[in-house]
């Protein structure tokens, strides 16, 4: 039997506004931006694909589950925009066919800068998953699926018993991202490694009408994943929520294929869905994968370069986190806040001078018209946040 492991990230960051170095406003966010798109995503993505969820687990009567991710920074836009949507998700969490994971609070990059800061969003997150769903997490994964030994040893400590990240081929080598592994030197944690074929199949292949197995319907996709009844216990499909109607808009017939899949898939009686900790509990690890360096799930290196891959976003990281002490000290909340937020991984993405084959992904709700032009607005701003901690400690001095 393989068992599918649906995981759903659901974010939307706070994007800036245009910032110039004549600026003096402590308002750095572009709220009429972020609320448009947040209600335009969530008319096309988010109402349709989790109203289609509820309607699943309840017609399977249990034998449906996923599991989801929400970021800090989406859950209070839904709670400003759109609080309809927390209740849906606290109706499926009700259900029990729905998990809830954690992951750093504001989708930061913070465990490479900062791992105090980084320990600090994640039980914030997780606190904030327990208080809404009424569980605490077990299961942890990191912005972007970035991962290495270093991030499972600490996860672990925190008292994580599984993780989420990207199969990817280099590290894996002739081993299949359908089983489970054990990360070096952890006594307990799992790792679950997303199926990325077959994901991308569905995240980033589906309405490509060039592409040879074109078009991608539920008997097909049931096909491929019994091919891994023997040779493998999961598959891992790991995506943004907003490929449902959003990066595959409806006119694809994704909600079609969505609503049709699991009932090809339990009906061969070689399947059956788990979510995140179903699948740690039932299935041992089939060995152990050593990943020295991190990784990721983004584009076709699976490394961290659409991050770091050039001088501006390696300035513009170390230098917001080299604020961290300053700004933790002053006890100021909205600072703080505003600080975390402008660790949102996006704020870097938008930065990314590579445009390879996945491109396309790099411009998605981009609201700069270069990378340089996303790299000087937001040093504008931390410059003014700079000018906000040098007030606080002269004000603490008096």
């Amino acid at each position: 039997m393989a068992s599918v492991v649906f995981y759903f990230q659901v974010h939307q960051p706070y994007r800036l506004r245009r910032y110039t170095i004549f600026d003096s406003s402590t308002s750095y966010f572009d709220n009429q931006a972020n609320e448009r798109v947040l209600r335009k995503v969530a008319e096309k993505c988010y109402r349709p694909a989790t109203a289609l969820i509820a309607e699943l687990v309840e017609r399977h009567g249990g034998n449906f589950r996923v599991s989801y991710s929400l970021t800090g920074t989406i859950i209070e836009q839904f709670r400003r925009w759109a609080p309809d949507l927390l209740d849906r998700f606290a109706a499926l969490a009700r259900s029990g066919c729905v998990e809830f994971i954690a992951e750093t609070c504001y989708h930061s990059l913070a465990f490479l800068y900062s791992r105090q800061e980084f320990i600090r969003q994640t039980e914030m997150h997780a606190a904030m998953m327990e208080e809404m769903f009424g569980r605490r997490p077990r299961v942890f994964r990191n912005t972007e699926l970035t991962y290495n030994n270093d991030v499972a040893r600490v996860v672990e400590d925190m008292g994580f018993e599984g993780i989420l990240t990207e199969g990817a081929d280099h590290v894996l080598g002739y081993r299949s991202p359908n089983f489970l592994y054990n990360p070096p030197n952890c006594g307990r944690l799992r790792m679950l490694m997303k199926n990325y074929r077959l994901s991308d199949d569905i995240a980033f292949r589906f309405g490509n009408r060039s592409w040879e197995a074109w078009p991608l319907t539920a008997e097909k996709f049931t096909r491929w994943v019994d091919q891994i009844n023997g040779n493998g216990y999961v598959c891992n499909l790991f995506m943004d929520y907003e490929t449902f109607g959003e990066h595959q808009w409806a006119d694809t017939g994704i909600f079609a294929f969505l609503r049709a899949l699991p009932d090809r898939l339990l009906e061969t009686g070689k399947n059956d869905f788990l979510t995140v900790s179903q699948a740690i509990d039932r299935y041992p690890a089939a060995g152990e994968v050593d990943v020295p360096h991190m990784i990721s799930w983004a584009d076709t290196e699976r490394d961290i370069s659409a991050w770091l891959g050039n001088s501006m976003q390696a300035n513009a990281l170390h230098d917001v986190y080299e604020l961290a002490d300053e700004v933790l000290a002053t006890g100021d909340e909205t600072l703080i806040d505003d600080w975390r937020k402008l660790q949102t991984s996006d704020h870097f993405y938008y930065m990314c001078t590579k445009w390879f084959a996945d491109g396309d992904v790099h411009k998605y709700f981009n609201p700069y018209e270069s990378p340089y032009d996303a790299y000087i607005n937001y040093m504008n701003i931390l410059d003014n946040v700079r000018g906000r901690v040098a007030a606080a400690r002269a004000g603490h001095s008096r």
